[in-house]
């Protein structure tokens, strides 16, 4: 049996979205799982080994010259990959319309989707045009659930899958030699997000710091763009055992959090990522709804604050002292 996944983005949602693999798989041994996603993403999708091909989609590159030949060349390509193969089943779990029209291009007779979105996505309800069965879900299913739900409707599982522990399976990044990778156990603060009112205070980062600096640990401080290299330096400078890292790929940043030994972040990708791999870790929530998005399959997660009332630090303080030995 062949089955296409389509979840084209983001980083949270498409980590979110893995549990589907392992799902079919318990039901389907066989199966030939192939999966559609933005090229940014594709060395995550590639870290789960049960995947057979990853097909990489870059609108977010091509609409910005999709005048250009050598765009609407890729998108022919694009095509001509996606229709290789002939599928079983396809699964949309994004529900939008960019991701309902590659599910129209894909060759298979059986289109699975989202009939509704949850409270706050961005599902886009035209999306359905290219369904043959619509999957309903609960305004308040968390984001792991709900592409596990869509697929159970698709396949017919008995599985009470809202009991069941979600299976990331996510292998480590290959060893490599990475110079700005601590020797000793290390925390990482995933401090940057998108949205600023998503955003932990910066004196609640430092107070945590140098509580972690008491206890000799290094903390390493990621970035994405010039604002967020800003933000690290600031904090950096409060912080006698912070370091600023260089700007890291995709592999390495998925590295920098499947090794900590404590993982602190706000309701971003690679937080996510870190639970996922079960690392000690404690997310936090300043101003999105905790329900949509908090590791709830680990004792070694924790989750604090909430939309509208962000932790403490004295509170996240006191969840890494119960993570760390």
């Amino acid at each position: 049996m062949k089955v296409l996944l389509i979840r084209v983005s983001s980083l949270g949602d498409v980590l979110h979205n893995m549990p589907v693999v392992a799902d079919i798989l318990n039901q389907f041994p066989h199966a030939q799982i192939d999966w559609v996603v933005e090229e940014a993403f594709v060395d995550l999708v590639k870290l789960n080994p049960n995947i057979r091909h990853v097909i990489p989609f870059a609108l977010r590159r091509w609409r910005k010259k999709l005048l250009s030949a050598s765009v609407r060349a890729e998108i022919a390509a694009f095509k001509k990959r996606l229709q290789r193969d002939t599928y079983d089943v396809i699964l949309d779990t994004q529900g939008l319309l960019k991701t309902g029209m590659i599910m129209g291009l894909a060759n298979g007779a059986v289109k699975v989707g989202l009939a509704n979105g949850t409270e706050g996505s961005g599902y886009e309800s035209l999306s359905r045009i290219f369904h043959t069965l619509s999957v309903p879900v609960d305004n308040h299913t968390h984001a792991v659930q709900r592409g596990r739900l869509v697929a159970a409707r698709a396949f017919h599982y008995t599985t009470h899958i809202e009991q069941s522990t979600p299976n990331f399976g996510l292998t480590a990044p290959a060893p490599a030699i990475r110079e700005w990778l601590p020797e000793k156990d290390y925390a990482v603060f995933f401090h940057a997000t998108a949205g600023a009112n998503k955003k932990w205070a910066a004196y609640d980062w430092i107070t945590l710091g140098k509580h972690l600096q008491q206890r000799d640990m290094p903390v390493l401080l990621p970035w994405g763009n010039n604002v967020e290299l800003i933000d690290a330096q600031q904090l950096a400078s409060h912080l006698s055992n912070a370091v600023v890292l260089p700007q890291l790929s995709m592999l390495d940043a998925i590295t920098l959090a499947q090794r900590a030994a404590l993982v602190v972040g706000v309701d971003t990708g690679l937080t996510h990522i870190a639970a996922a791999y079960h690392r000690p870790t404690i997310e936090i929530y300043c101003a999105s709804p905790r329900w949509k998005t908090e590791g709830n399959w680990s004792g070694q997660i924790i989750n604090l604050g909430d939309k509208g009332s962000p932790p403490s630090a004295a509170e996240v303080i006191d969840a890494a002292d119960r993570l760390l030995p």
